[in-house]
């Protein structure tokens, strides 16, 4: 086991107070959870199917379990309770029963001595398959996870009518630390895992019926989380390795290679949509018409919400009068997808702000002026009939973006400046600059009336002499700070500097899932009001003082948002958000047009956060969201044909480099939310949406092609330029 609680003495909120973590992490030191270790452990392998549909006509563990080393083979028979789970609707199975439905689903599972040999038994047990027919067009699946309409309004006809098809490719998480955990059979027959997940108590409630245990003899301890950004919401090795702990009574350790990390966690839903915008001469919206089709993959995973985002942001942050949108999820036999940063508003952003460029080429004017004469604001009603309660300054950040200088004219000498110039690949020759926009925005926290809520456990006490406070939660921290947050707020509150944030696990309250940008939200303000309890027992004393006086102090506070509520099934009309975010980016891109190749030369970002509690690691949560839109804009895709993956590596699934990525000016406002503890509006994934059509119409503008279809691949421009792909469209 490794020791993970974090003990901090440094600044409160609003400075850049230094993470904890940051010294092991860059030293190497870090224990993440694939370095987990106990003595007598054994060693997991997954066996995993290589047909996207099929039946299963038989297994024969025989040659497994002749193998030396091998201790236990275990198939769907041998799940001691539920066989199946799921984060929205239990339809995934903890093995694989009679049929597969996608490729890499868990057939069997195998324990041996070493990891090497239990990799040669899974790939030596035999399982009849009868293959199928799959379905791998979600244009032709006939089951639905979700349908959401929103209807607003019955005008449907306008001065000037801009149309697009618009198509999204499946990305991934790509993370760089893989499923790992080791489950520790416990006296009391249940069992205790130690795990990289996003979400501990769903996790939990999730195992519980299918180990046949109660919830509180299935314990689970977050331990080191190389990044996760939705694909750990899910279940992956959790179950697995807990069946083979409670098997053979002994620890047993399951650690991902990265072929099997594609293979074991949902992906970001691939996209289909269809797009029509009516406006004035003048460029002022009258209606918006959306059909938006995403793939769910096999299972349902998180999927009728991913649906619900899209449907209900499909419009995007524009003041429109007349709405029409359909949100479809499907299931097909293509890889499961589920939660990614952006959640279902990635994708109708891409194509709500291309369509903004087209309808500003159309009405004549700039790409800021059209989203300036239509931005929303506070007061503003969405799509949904949703009003806009706290400050959202759209038409300023767009000014404000479109001030920033922009970088100087390239110089020729400088061959690494240009497209493929790392590689020599041009001299410039052929290489155009374009300038790009895009506007995002992004609900903050669970919708539709979730249950949102997080708690927070403080504890203050003398240490020797001196107070010293612990801050327990089962929030994960995932690389995105949450640990410094915590002891920034605890500080803040109870003036003492020595705070200890305990390593999250189930032993107190749920903190929900970290995702939807709702962590400093929800946990920060259960933090904030259990802190407030501990202070309040001061009763206005010092804090050493009040303790040498009233000994340890312990609160424990729950904290939720304010409601919000289903969206109509009918209508979509509803107040499904609790909490709104807008980022807008400008991206310069030069452009090879006769290779293909891209350059990102600047990206520019304007976001309104409410309150900046950490002003260093909020600068990073805009980098990183944006380095993954730009990736989605031009290398990231999980290559898909006839259900099976092409590309389960990052040697052929590109993910942006240090030599992919720009310089950045960033300009941060703060314009507080009334209803958020300190006035903070979630940050980590409106940056997410907005890079992605910025860099997107840059490339537009460099190249004046079409290009609907994110990423933009080379064969795009360059095959389009010759006059041999149409509208830079790929089938």
């Amino acid at each position: 086991m490794t020791e993970t609680a974090h003990s901090t003495r440094s600044a409160g909120v609003g400075a850049s107070a230094r993470r904890p973590d940051a010294t092991l992490k860059v030293t190497g030191e870090f224990a993440y959870a694939s370095d987990l270790w106990l003595d007598g452990m054994v060693w997991g392998v997954t066996l995993r199917s290589p047909h996207p549909s099929a039946w299963i006509r038989s297994i024969d563990v025989g040659p497994a379990l002749r193998m030396p080393g091998v201790l236990a083979v275990l198939t769907h028979e041998d799940v001691p309770g539920e066989k199946f789970y799921g984060l929205d609707h239990k339809d995934q199975p903890v093995l694989a029963i009679d049929q597969v439905r996608h490729q890499g689903e868990p057939v069997a599972l195998v324990a041996a001595d070493h990891p090497e040999t239990a990799r040669r038994a899974a790939a030596a047990i035999v399982v009849g398959y009868e293959p199928r027919p799959a379905v791998t067009d979600p244009r032709e699946s006939r089951e639905f996870v979700r349908r959401q309409p929103v209807r607003k309004g019955d005008t449907f006809e306008a001065e000037v009518v801009v149309t697009g098809e618009y198509e999204v490719g499946m990305q991934d998480q790509a993370f760089l630390g893989p499923e790992s955990g080791l489950a520790v059979p416990a006296e009391d027959g249940g069992v205790d895992l130690f795990i990289a997940t996003q979400w501990l108590h769903v996790d939990r409630d999730q195992l519980a019926p299918c180990l046949g245990l109660p919830p509180e003899k299935v314990r689970l301890t977050l331990s080191g989380v190389g990044g996760a950004f939705g694909a750990r919401e899910d279940l992956s090795m959790q179950v697995h390795a807990c069946m083979l702990a409670l098997r053979l009574n002994r620890p047993v350790k399951i650690v991902y290679g990265r072929e099997e990390s594609f293979f074991g966690h949902v992906h970001r839903h691939p996209a289909r949509m269809r797009y029509e915008h009516g406006a004035t001469r003048d460029g002022r919206l009258v209606y918006v018409k959306a059909d938006i089709l995403l793939d769910g993959g096999a299972y349902c995973s998180s999927s009728p919400a991913v649906v619900g985002n899209a449907a209900s942001l499909g419009a995007g942050p524009y003041e429109v009068p007349n709405v029409w949108i359909d949100a479809v999820g499907v299931y097909t036999n293509n890889p499961p997808c589920g939660a990614m940063r952006g959640f279902g508003a990635v994708q109708a952003c891409y194509a709500y702000e291309s369509q903004m460029d087209r309808l500003a080429e159309a009405c004549g004017l700039s790409p800021v002026e059209i989203r300036v004469r239509n931005a929303v604001s506070q007061g503003s009603a969405l799509a949904t009939g949703q009003v806009i309660d706290s400050p959202a300054p759209l038409a300023d950040m767009l000014r404000d973006l479109e001030a920033m200088p922009l970088p100087g004219p390239r110089t020729e000498a400088d061959l690494r400046a240009l497209p493929g110039g790392v590689s020599q690949t041009t001299h410039g020759e052929s290489v155009r600059r374009g300038v790009g926009y895009g506007v995002g925005l992004k609900n903050i926290c669970f919708s539709e009336g979730f249950d949102d809520y997080s708690t927070a456990r403080v504890r203050a006490e003398l240490v020797g002499d001196e107070p010293h406070v612990t801050v327990h939660t089962a929030a994960a921290e995932m690389g995105q700070g949450l640990i410094t947050v915590q002891g920034q707020i605890a500080r803040t509150e109870l003036g003492i500097e020595d705070v200890t944030v305990a390593t999250a696990d189930t032993s107190v309250g749920s903190a929900g899932s970290s995702s939807a940008s709702r962590q400093s939200y929800v946990t920060g303000g259960a933090v904030k009001a259990a802190c407030e309890a501990v202070r309040e027992r001061f009763k206005g004393l010092p804090p050493r003082e009040a303790l040498a006086r009233f000994g340890p102090i312990e609160e424990t506070r729950e904290y939720r948002h304010r409601p919000t509520y289903p969206m109509d099934p009918v209508s979509g009309q509803g107040d499904s958000h609790t909490q709104l975010a807008l980022c807008v980016h400008r991206a310069v891109v030069d452009v090879d047009t006769e290779l293909g190749l891209v350059k990102v030369v600047e990206l520019a970002a304007v976001q309104d956060v409410g309150r900046i509690l950490n002003p260093q690691a909020l600068e990073g949560q805009i980098h990183g969201g944006s380095a993954q839109g730009l990736g989605l804009a031009l290398m990231e895709e999980i290559q898909v044909r006839d259900g099976r993956v092409l590309n389960p590596s990052f040697t052929d699934y590109l993910i942006p480099t240090m030599l992919d990525m720009p310089p950045m000016q960033l300009k941060i406002l703060e314009n507080p939310d009334p209803f958020a503890p300190y006035g903070l509006r979630g940050a980590g994934e409106p940056p997410t949406l907005s890079s992605t059509p910025a860099v997107a119409a840059a490339v537009r503008a460099a190249t004046g092609l079409r290009l609907t279809r994110v990423p933009i691949r080379p064969e795009d421009i360059a095959l389009s330029n010759h006059g041999e792909v149409s509208d830079g469209k790929r089938s």
